[in-house]
């Protein structure tokens, strides 16, 4: 949480493409999901999983998107990456992703999903890892701190953004009920 407090009992839906870069529904012949999983917070606010290191991957270039970036001289390319939704009553759900640190499509996702706070780095299970999870040694680990907000928190942290973005503007407004109300002097 904001506080850097541990949340048990978080509901995380985790999926990645597979090492061709397709995901499992773009298989009309699979019987059930694969690259995917839920997971549950233990009562130190820890999840893991294994899956595959993730691998870029050209969204459709046939489409309407396809031809605009054509037209713009870009590849169709979205980086490796790891999907997250995070979801715990009391607190706004959180869904993002996740970027690896050297993906050839880093700085030109096609998408621009990338954000520099979401990139990471892969490093290595030892021993002792390696021995609670039940894989090899030296299998590639990923570790990332999430934060989850209450709903009071965020409501508090739009309210002062909103507020903030309007002063930017010369004009100041207070947020009441959800929404901005104009306030002649500050």
């Amino acid at each position: 949480n904001l506080q850097g407090e541990p949340i048990p009992g978080v509901i995380i839906d985790v999926w990645e493409t597979d090492s061709t870069g397709h995901y499992d529904t773009q298989y009309e012949d699979r019987t059930g999901p694969a690259g995917r999983a839920l997971l549950e917070t233990d009562v130190n606010g820890l999840f893991w999983f294994t899956g595959i290191v993730p691998v870029p991957y050209p969204i459709p270039g046939d489409g309407p998107v396809g031809e605009l970036l054509k037209l713009l001289k870009r590849h169709n390319m979205r980086p490796g990456h790891v999907h997250f939704k995070f979801e715990k009553e009391g607190y706004d759900p959180l869904i993002t992703a996740l970027y690896l640190r050297g993906d050839p499509y880093e700085n030109s996702d096609a998408v621009f999903g990338v954000k520099a706070p979401l990139v990471v780095g892969l490093d290595q299970v030892d021993d002792a890892m390696a021995t609670k999870y039940n894989v090899s040694n030296g299998t590639k680990l990923l570790t990332y701190d999430f934060v989850l907000a209450t709903h009071q928190e965020t409501n508090k942290l739009r309210e002062n953004k909103s507020e903030e973005a309007v002063e930017k503007l010369g004009r100041y407004v207070k947020v009441v009920q959800g929404l901005p109300v104009k306030v002649e002097d500050k």
